[in-house]
């Protein structure tokens, strides 16, 4: 016996949800509708399926989570709060700045009440250098050449008018952020703090505009030197006059320009092209990020980004000419989208355009997934972006997609041949278990056994039940049943005595074998309301239920609608309607069926034919003849086959699919000729009434 272990489940665990049975079960009926395995391969990767064991996500959920996923994000935050929180963080460097001077003011005034000694200078904070400088450049003094030392008082009232003319030039500043930043790149400030905020601002907007277009630039920038800044605009230089080169046709020296300037491009881009595109891809993050803010903030946030560039004219002069070379000569607006963001959680600079990239992404995805559905190529999607954004188990479940053609080859039900994707043997066996293991689900058990039947045929079937053997039974000898018959008969004792009394043998029972022809409908209307479907799916049923429980019977399939042919299982799961070609030739299909079961031995022949509309067509030799309203003429010929059918006593068994006038009376017509029967069906009943039918018509009786 085999061993199990069992633990706590932890999440590493591997579970099997689906297997080839699984996909070839949910294939099947697509496989019916159209007859393209190719087709239902990919249909089914679009849709996904649920297996006996587990549910595997397609291509389509995957895409449904991916832009769920996207309208999350958009829903959680503001995108204008980038502009508030740049206005939050001017605004707290004026209060820094005011504060260090109102302080310094209150210190200075408490020091002037406590009088120190002349000679004594006050901490103040501020030397007299920085102090006559912020008045003008003079330092106050005595006489020419007078070494006295300054009085408090004196010194009160120079850090006086410096703070008022400091907080004056506060009080003018702009109210609008840009300007402030204008304003405050202008102003000497007091406050150490205030100063190192306000440098700090100003390098993150300028690695904004620089990672606009260079990846991680925020190390590069964070302590720049005037000689690094010098390279950075040599650089910048060297980039537009290649890709001016580019656009006249030239052949740039990329490998040397990556030689001098790789640093700065750590995606190391293999070609110009590539360089390109990694630029225009970053470019299109912040025009994203711009196009998605309302047209007050876009131009808040543009202005913001101009000042932060404003002090290094040369830099800001060739980050121009590098977007409007982009924009002019390599435009790519199919990358560039608006965010209509919606929520409520705010959101700095840094956050927003991060943010964008992985929206940016989330789109690229998009792409990827739709290309892989008109494709049916999963190969189109990169495995390692799918898990970042949508995780470990829609990467796992993707894996599971892209085997579903490898598990279908390694359990044998398709193959290719030459560059066609067939079923095999097996696989269609497979589909015509399916179809009549949906049948049977609609059946009631007790639909079974309701149909009077009598004695009819030659076929012998042992069932497991036993009897006393009488003369001329056959001898399928029940062992146990004869051996205990003897030792209750008589005390056990070796050897055994047996008499006749004491044989048991198994009971058979008669069944009658049949031959079937199937004859269905092939023209255009037959698929409007899916009845050629029911009627393909039913036909593999029967076959499939003969195959494998009466291999006696026979079965034959004939489809016609212009013309009447012979089908095999295999050709009808890629049979479709017929919709170019008009006509219901039932007198050429009756004739095909009449001699397919002249040529059998069976006692009982019958054909079922599934249709959804009267005859409208004849053959006249070797040609067919189409008029509708039906012609006299395609009437007679018709009626004539079933005569001819009758005559060799084969049954005729009619399963409507409409309700028409003119076909009922046509099967009207054709019941009192053949004695047949008749059946009004709808799609999804006509497995029921086929099979059953034909399995109350196994006439049996038991042997007793």
């Amino acid at each position: 016996m085999g061993r199990y272990r069992y633990s706590i489940w932890d999440g590493t665990q591997e579970i099997a949800s689906i297997d080839a049975e699984d996909v070839m079960s949910a294939l099947s009926d697509d496989v019916l509708s159209n007859g393209d395995l190719a087709r239902a391969l990919r249909n089914l990767m679009q849709r996904g399926l649920q297996g006996r064991m587990g549910q595997l996500k397609g291509l389509r959920d995957l895409l449904e989570q991916l832009r769920a996923q996207r309208q999350q994000t958009m829903d959680r935050y503001d995108l204008g709060s980038i502009v508030d929180e740049i206005q939050q963080r001017l605004d707290r460097i004026v209060r820094t700045e005011r504060d260090t001077i109102e302080s310094r003011l209150d210190q200075a005034r408490q020091q002037t009440t406590s009088k120190p000694e002349a000679s004594q200078r006050p901490p103040v904070g501020e030397s007299d250098q920085q102090l006559s400088a912020a008045e003008g450049g003079q330092q106050p003094s005595a006489a020419q050449g007078d070494q006295q030392p300054w009085d408090n008082s004196d010194l009160l009232k120079t850090l006086e008018r410096i703070a008022e003319k400091k907080l004056a030039q506060l009080d003018q500043l702009p109210k609008d952020p840009s300007g402030m930043i204008k304003g405050l790149s202008e102003y000497d400030f007091m406050s150490p703090d205030a100063r190192q905020q306000f440098e700090e601002l100003m390098k993150m907007l300028q690695q904004r505009v620089m990672d606009s277009f260079f990846k991680d630039m925020q190390q590069t920038l964070q302590n720049i030197t005037p000689e690094e800044l010098k390279k950075m605009r040599e650089m910048l230089q060297a980039l537009n006059s290649m890709l001016e080169q580019k656009a006249r046709g030239e052949k740039p020296d990329f490998d040397k320009f990556m030689r001098q300037y790789g640093q700065y491009f750590p995606e190391k881009p293999a070609n110009l092209d590539e360089l390109v595109e990694n630029l225009q891809r970053r470019m299109a993050q912040m025009q994203s990020l711009m196009d998605s803010l309302s047209p007050n903030q876009r131009q808040t946030l543009q202005d913001l980004l101009q000042q932060s560039m404003s002090q290094d004219p040369g830099l800001q002069q060739e980050v121009a000419q590098l977007a409007a070379t982009l924009e002019g000569l390599f435009p790519r607006n199919d990358l560039r989208r608006r965010y209509p963001f919606r929520g409520s959680e705010q959101l700095t600079l840094d956050e927003a355009t991060r943010l964008m990239d992985e929206l940016q992404q989330m789109d690229d995805l998009e792409k990827q997934l739709r290309r892989a559905m008109q494709w049916n190529d999963t190969d189109e999607v990169d495995p390692d972006k799918l898990r970042e954004l949508l995780g470990e188990e829609a990467y796992e479940n993707w894996k599971q997609l892209q085997r579903l053609l490898d598990m279908l080859q390694e359990a044998g039900y398709v193959q290719f041949n030459g560059s066609r994707l067939e079923l095999t043997p097996r696989g269609m066996r497979k589909i015509g278990q399916k179809a009549l293991g949906d049948i049977f689900d609609r059946i009631k058990k007790d639909h079974f056994g309701k149909h009077p039947t009598d004695f009819r045929g030659t076929g012998h079937e042992r069932i497991d039940d036993s009897k006393r053997y009488e003369f001329g039974d056959p001898f399928h000898l029940h062992l146990e049943r004869t051996i205990y018959n003897s030792l209750f008969r008589e005390q056990p004792a070796i050897p055994l005595k047996l008499k006749p009394e004491d044989f048991e043998v198994y009971r058979t029972q008669l069944i009658s074998d049949s031959s079937t022809v199937v004859m269905i409908d092939l023209s255009w209307s037959m698929g409007l309301k899916g009845n050629f479907l029911a009627a393909k799916k039913v036909t593999l049923a029967l076959h499939n239920l003969i195959k494998t429980q009466f291999p006696r019977d026979s079965l034959h399939i004939i489809g016609f609608s212009r013309y009447a042919r012979q089908l095999q299982p295999d050709e009808l799961i890629r049979a479709d309607v017929d919709e170019y070609s008009y006509g219901t030739n039932m007198h050429q299909a009756f004739g095909i069926a009449r001699r397919l079961l002249g040529k059998d031995k069976s006692q009982n022949r019958q054909i079922i034919m599934v249709t959804d509309g009267e005859p409208t067509a004849h053959m006249e030799g070797k040609q067919s003849f189409f008029a509708y309203p039906p012609s006299p003429r395609t009437i007679q010929l018709t009626v004539q086959e079933v005569v001819r059918c009758t005559r060799e006593g084969i049954v005729i068994n009619t399963f409507m699919m409409d309700s028409d006038y003119h076909l009922m009376r046509f099967v009207e017509q054709l019941m009192k000729i053949n004695r047949g029967r008749v059946f009004f069906s709808t799609a999804d009943q006509l497995g029921q009434y086929i099979l059953v039918d034909y399995l109350a018509n196994k006439k049996k009786r038991i042997r007793s």
